[in-house]
């Protein structure tokens, strides 16, 4: 397995060996141990998630917050995402930028999205699957979300506007300009 620091201190590329043969592969996707020593720090992940989405889907810009934000490790186990991360630690040099990379079935990367970052994809295949190992509990008093069309983030989610399809409450998100000072 290797790791790959992005632009954006915390977020972490993690890229599985794939061993291909006559019958197709094999890939460890997954080692906590060799993560939390690139990381340099104890993940404890208790709750794995799936969502599943058509072409045009976009997901987010969500996050928790404390006591019950969340590390997220995401994967794509079918098709291909944009996957987002938005850093919204106030006192990060990095502060309402953004990182996209390209997940999906055949590249078999995860994303390492820490607390402290608003997450969100848009599908780009037919189908979608999507996990999240997440290391705290999902609990709707403590999530919310940021406008993914904030002009200010400048996020290029590819497609076309009216090819994008997101439901009601990812809509009215307020714009990371709008939001108070979270503590995760």
């Amino acid at each position: 397995m290797e790791f790959e620091k992005l632009k954006i201190d915390g977020l972490v590329l993690c890229k599985p060996k794939i061993i291909k043969d006559e019958r197709g592969f094999f890939s460890e996707i997954f080692r906590k141990d060799l993560l939390e020593n690139f990381i340099s720090e104890k993940l404890d992940f208790c709750q794995h998630n799936t969502s599943k989405s058509s072409f045009g889907v976009l997901r987010g810009l969500h996050f928790q917050t404390a006591p019950k934000a969340q590390t997220k490790l995401i994967s794509v186990s079918h098709g291909e995402v944009l996957d987002v991360v938005l850093d919204i630690r106030k006192d990060s040099p990095s502060y309402g930028k953004h990182c996209s990379v390209i997940l999906n079935d055949i590249n078999n990367f995860q994303l390492l999205v820490p607390r402290g970052f608003a997450h969100g994809f848009i599908s780009m295949s037919k189908v979608a699957k999507v996990n999240y190992q997440v290391d705290n509990y999902y609990n709707s008093e403590y999530e919310f979300g940021i406008n993914p069309f904030d002009d200010d983030l400048k996020i290029n989610w590819i497609l076309k506007k009216n090819q994008i399809i997101i439901n009601n409450k990812d809509k009215s998100n307020i714009n990371l300009s709008e939001s108070p000072v979270y503590k995760f």
